[in-house]
């Protein structure tokens, strides 16, 4: 596991708990974070929403520099299924 995903899982454990659904964020040449009502983990498993972005993007939504849907609107940002729990996860970033 990469450092950028092990410090992401980390990050994510603190703002995130009891996720009402599952979700994945993809952060290219890095891997994958698994986001459910078990927690936080590394993994690349099934999904109800994908969020795509660099670990760059990723690591400024986590600092809170950057709104996930600031960075949604300008490109920085994919997703792919369940719009209503991507919208929960980045209000839980935020």
């Amino acid at each position: 596991m990469s450092n950028v995903i092990s410090a992401a899982v980390e990050a994510l454990s603190g703002k995130i708990s009891g996720f009402p659904g599952v979700a994945k964020f993809v952060i290219p040449g890095e891997g994958a974070i698994m986001i459910d009502g078990n927690g936080v983990r590394a993994a690349d498993e099934e999904a109800d929403v994908t969020l795509t972005a660099e670990a760059e993007v990723f690591r400024a939504m986590l600092e809170g520099e950057l709104n996930p849907t600031a960075a949604f609107m300008t490109g920085k940002l994919s997703v792919d299924g369940n719009m209503g729990l991507a919208m929960q996860l980045g209000a839980a970033l935020s």
